[in-house]
């Protein structure tokens, strides 16, 4: 019951900042025109700025452990992967794929996993591990995915680039992504060891607090109800593979190997998490389907109050975690 509670405790104040960016948009104090520049505002500079202070903060040097970032890796890629050809083979519908790939496979890692981890055991090194091992790889497949899939109709995508010319350009936005830049400079400071001066410092954190926030507020304010009932399928499809699939199949493997307490808390996290509403911001960034990832995010974030607690439970009664 504690677990339970936690949990909604967790998700649920995520789920109602949702639900306050829908009703001010309908009230009118929101209106479209904020959604979209608050959608590049976040996507160019809050999540950077995030991604750049959560990785930054963290000496990986002292905490780390190959293994598991090469499973955290390897796993997310696996899942990546297998999600991107099902899609190809039963979603007919070609521009709901990229939105439907992206929000499946990538969780909440950085925002909610970390609130979890350190509820349970205080602090964590294991969390920024986990997000070394997995967050990168999240936002380099999101890109490639993304941009594979974006609607050929929808303005820069109409160019009709195909075959190498999409690997090209799958490329420029790897490495003009803001949110993969972020990362990579919070990687080169980690192992550098730089710290920076208390005023800039807290400048970083300032804009990076706001990302979170501004995101859910964008997201609800976005939020198409009609349009996401009629795609109630892919949604729950998507939610199902995000919240219980992968975890039945990768959990049992990372017990296997040895991984208890705090690493398999961080590998559960990276798999059953729910969508991270930063796939939101990419997907409309990158004209792809925004109804599809915003009902998607409202899913899973509601349902993992659940089924986050059913998997801490589980691994509590075979001992893998205290």
């Amino acid at each position: 019951m504690e677990n339970f509670i936690y949990s909604i405790n967790v998700t649920m104040p995520i789920f109602l900042v949702m639900v306050l960016g829908y009703f001010l948009k309908q009230i009118g104090m929101l209106n479209d025109n904020f959604v979209t520049v608050a959608n590049r505002f976040n996507f160019k500079v809050t999540l950077p700025f995030m991604l750049f202070r959560d990785i930054s903060s963290v000496d990986i040097k002292a905490v780390f452990d190959l293994k598991y970032v090469l499973f955290c890796a390897i796993v997310s890629s696996i899942c990546f992967w297998t999600v991107w050809a099902g899609a190809k083979l039963f979603l007919k519908d070609k521009s709901m794929r990229g939105a439907f790939v992206q929000a499946s496979f990538r969780g909440s890692a950085a925002v909610m996993g970390m609130a979890f981890i350190e509820n349970i055991y205080g602090s964590s090194a294991m969390g920024p591990l986990m997000i070394v091992g997995a967050v990168p790889l999240y936002n380099i497949y999101s890109v490639l995915v993304l941009t594979f899939e974006a609607d050929e109709e929808d303005g820069d995508a109409a160019s009709g680039i195909k075959g190498a010319g999409k690997i090209k350009q799958a490329g420029i936005n790897i490495l003009k992504n803001p949110i993969i830049i972020g990362i990579f400079l919070g990687l080169v400071v980690s192992l550098l060891g730089l710290d920076f001066p208390t005023l800039v410092d807290r400048t970083v954190d300032n804009v990076a607090k706001m990302a979170t926030p501004l995101a859910l507020v964008t997201m609800g304010a976005g939020f198409e109800g009609r349009k996401a009932l009629a795609k109630i399928k892919p949604t729950l499809a998507a939610s199902f593979i995000k919240l219980v699939a992968q975890t039945a199949i990768f959990l049992p493997v990372a017990a296997a190997m040895g991984f208890t307490g705090e690493k398999i808390i961080g590998i559960l996290i990276m798999l059953a998490a729910p969508t991270t509403p930063s796939c939101y911001i990419m997907a409309k960034n990158m004209k792809n389907d925004g109804v599809l990832t915003a009902s998607i995010v409202v899913a899973t974030t509601l349902l993992a109050s659940f089924t986050l607690t059913g998997w801490i439970y589980l691994l509590k009664c075979v001992g893998l975690i205290g």
